[in-house]
């Protein structure tokens, strides 16, 4: 098979592990920068071409896209989509999983455990939105952050109406949460391939810290996941369409809750805290499902 993998930086971890397990398997690789990426359009013969050069030839596509160039990214991805070519991850899902607000939503209809959320836009609301959520301490979190950035731990009323007025001035969108408390700091990644949990781990936050994100200095472990959860996770996974995901989950009084739905997890953390050959994992599912015209929206949507 002749695979491209959409990513900024080959050197990234999670781009040379897929590159690694592809090769191993006797697949041709070549690691594609969205952002140098230009198209034709045209309906009779879409092409994408790259340094010069037309693309051709490609069995399949793994999207490595940045949330900073979730737009363009995504277009790239919807023309190797219109071109045929198989991506694990389709367009359409990774946009839906990139806005915080449609991803709850989505998840809520479908009934799985999430945590109190509120959405406003008239700083009138501001009392209104905390007391929904269960007031103080309760999480602020920017719409467009990653890996921790733009979330908000606001401990006392005072706090979160102080976080939330100031974000209104900014005109930034965002959503105020429950703080789960029980949780102490923890959470757990789920990385879901196909329809499995194929590697678990905890991830806890450092001293001092409520975010529990590897990049802010959290430490990750190997964690057995309870029936429940695994269901939770791959049912959140479903909901997004995401074949690949990185579900991230709380252990709440009321059970596990969804916090996050990720379309391009990383690969060192789950890996390292593991042990288990992940990369391989997801060329195998692409070696079993991989089929020209085999991409539900056809580009669309």
């Amino acid at each position: 098979m002749k695979i491209a993998i959409l990513s900024r930086n080959s050197n990234l971890y999670s781009t040379r592990r897929m590159v690694e397990a592809a090769k191993l398997r006797g697949h041709e690789v070549q690691v594609v920068d969205a952002l140098k990426c230009y198209m034709d359009i045209t309906s009779d013969h879409p092409a994408i071409f790259y340094r010069g050069e037309k693309l051709l030839g490609f069995d399949a596509v793994i999207p490595r896209i940045g949330v900073s160039v979730t737009r363009f990214g995504t277009a790239v991805l919807r023309q190797f989509e219109m071109m045929g070519v198989y991506p694990i991850n389709e367009s359409v899902a990774i946009s839906r999983s990139r806005d915080k607000l449609r991803s709850l939503q989505l998840l809520s209809r479908k009934g799985l455990g999430l945590p109190v959320t509120g959405f406003a836009h008239s700083v009138s609301d501001t009392q209104v939105v905390i007391d929904l959520v269960g007031g103080a301490p309760l999480v602020i979190k920017l719409m467009e952050g990653t890996q921790g950035r733009g979330v908000v731990l606001a401990e006392t009323k005072k706090a979160a109406e102080s976080v939330i007025d100031a974000f209104h001035e900014l005109d930034a969108n965002f959503i105020v949460q429950e703080f789960i408390q029980e949780a102490a700091g923890s959470d757990i990644r789920c990385f879901v391939v196909g329809e499995k949990v194929v590697a678990a781990m905890m991830r806890t936050a450092r001293e001092g810290e409520f975010r529990s994100n590897l990049h802010r200095g959290g430490e990750a472990h190997v964690v057995k996941l309870s029936k429940e959860e695994r269901a939770t996770a791959v049912q959140a996974a479903r909901i997004m369409g995401l074949n690949m995901a990185g579900v991230d989950i709380l252990r709440s009084n009321r059970g596990p809750v969804v916090m996050e739905v990720n379309s391009s997890p990383g690969l060192e953390g789950i890996e390292k805290a593991t042990d288990k050959d992940v990369a391989g994992i997801v060329i195998e599912f692409i070696e079993k499902n991989a089929k020209p015209n085999k991409t539900k929206t056809k580009g669309n949507g």
